[in-house]
């Protein structure tokens, strides 16, 4: 149900943000409603749900996972909270008490709004209500409302502007989820070897960082051996590892909301092969190069040409490409091997406040799957995490072929369709100096 409020840090932050949310909106009348979101039913499972999760900017502005809650802002009187009534089946099944500090609930939320008539607009962030209460986006008569549309994409901008830059709260909490990631790393370093399948590793992993203080994972646990690895977010199987073959693991825990996300390429048995260990070290100098370039006001899209540009020439040197970097990540060459964006914001959830900046998708080369088309400011997180992979289903396109027939050695990819693929991630931390490396301590071999 509810977090507690655990310490004057959080309600003084609680309080800044709040702060901020109302200076950067400037409205003198509209009000703005932001909606917890309500639990999923699993389809075909009955009453079971998806685990609830608060929609972030609900959770931001209050620090509570409340199914149905409301908060909202009103310029003359603030800002409301209207949790909702605590039935007799919320205290039979889940044990949820009264929340003694609550004036309000949201059977009371409708009347209120009535009292300042209906000649200002009625904002939806957060999760909206899908039911007759979804007033945000419809006028009186039920029709579309642009004007309406348009406040609420300019407030949710505005908000997550204000949410970019990370608070001490905030760090400290992606902190202690580091630390429990870093110990979730070192124990499944311990159990790769031949006949240990992707779940055993899993298990270990996610075991480790539950018993290091983790409430969660972050998100789905991504682990691929051998030709797996070259799938970006590959979900861990029953396949078997082997000695000798690569195994990519992304992973991240949570605590209180707020995630790390790291990621390691690693081999079993040890030991890098020849071609293994030189694209480890392709990805690794992209890698360093965009993490020394990490600065406030630094272009992320210089910081990703930048480690398209490296891997572009690293994968000259070792005989895949041939031509300058600028040509093959301008034309896409690069992309056939590198395929996404540098890296994203990290914080409250392991994709933060991009919204409404929608990932680049269809953006033409060097761009694309660029996640996030920002300058960098002081107390942003942001992911660095290059990779190469060889991924079949671009490398075996024929198209893809004839465009880049002179700028690949197609026989040598031919020979390393099995190879897999090598990504390193770190989350860094924006300073006023330049950067902090958060996860700098999760072992990189």
């Amino acid at each position: 149900m509810a977090d507690a409020l655990d310490s004057p840090d959080i309600a003084t932050q609680l309080a800044r943000r709040r702060r901020a949310a109302a200076d950067a909106w400037q409205l003198h009348d509209d009000v703005v409603l932001i909606g917890a979101g309500e639990p999923i039913q699993i389809p075909g499972r009955a009453d079971i749900t998806y685990p609830f999760q608060a929609h972030s900017e609900y959770l931001y502005l209050t620090d509570r996972r409340l199914p149905g809650g409301v908060l909202a802002f009103d310029p003359g009187e603030g800002w409301i909270d209207f949790p909702p009534p605590v039935t007799e089946a919320d205290r039979l099944w889940s044990g949820v008490a009264d929340d003694d500090h609550a004036p309000r609930t949201t059977a009371d939320l409708g009347g209120w709004l009535a009292r300042g008539g209906r000649d200002r607009h009625t904002v939806w962030l957060g999760s909206p209500p899908t039911g007759r209460e979804a007033i945000a986006e419809r006028d009186p008569d039920g029709a579309a409302d642009p004007a309406r549309a348009a406040l609420t994409e300019r407030l949710r901008l505005a908000l997550s502007a204000v949410r970019r830059p990370k608070d001490a709260v905030e760090l400290e909490r992606m902190r202690s989820a580091e630390r429990a990631t870093r110990a979730a790393f070192a124990r499944v370093i311990e159990v790769l070897a031949d006949g240990v399948t992707e779940r055993d590793a899993q298990i270990e992993l996610e075991a480790e960082a539950f018993r290091h203080g983790a409430a969660a994972m972050g998100y789905d646990t991504i682990i691929g051996t051998g030709p797996n690895s070259a799938v970006l977010h590959f979900m861990p199987s029953g396949r078997a590892m082997h000695r000798g073959e690569l195994v990519l693991i992304d992973a991240g825990a949570e605590h209180l909301g707020y995630v790390s996300d790291i990621t390691r390429t690693f081999c079993v048995g040890g030991s890098f092969d020849d071609s293994q260990r030189e694209l480890h070290a392709v990805v690794h100098a992209a890698q360093r190069g965009a993490i020394d370039a990490i600065r406030p006001g630094v272009e992320w899209r210089d910081v990703h040409l930048l480690a398209a540009r490296t891997i572009a020439d690293g994968l000259v040197a070792v005989g895949i490409l041939r031509g300058s970097a600028d040509s093959l990540v301008e034309s896409g060459a690069a992309g056939l091997f590198f395929p996404h964006g540098i890296g994203h914001l990290v914080g409250l959830g392991v994709r933060d406040a991009g919204e409404p900046l929608y990932e680049r998708r269809n953006d033409p080369p060097p761009f694309a799957n660029l996640r996030i088309d920002l300058p960098l400011e002081v107390g942003m997180v942001v992911t660095v995490e290059p990779g190469v992979y060889f991924v079949p289903a671009l490398l075996q396109d024929p198209e893809r072929r004839r465009r880049h027939r002179d700028e690949v050695d197609w026989s040598r990819v031919d020979r390393m369709l099995g190879f897999g693929g090598i990504r390193i991630e770190d989350n860094l931390l924006v300073t006023a100096d330049a950067h902090e490396v958060i996860t700098a301590d999760v072992p990189l071999l």
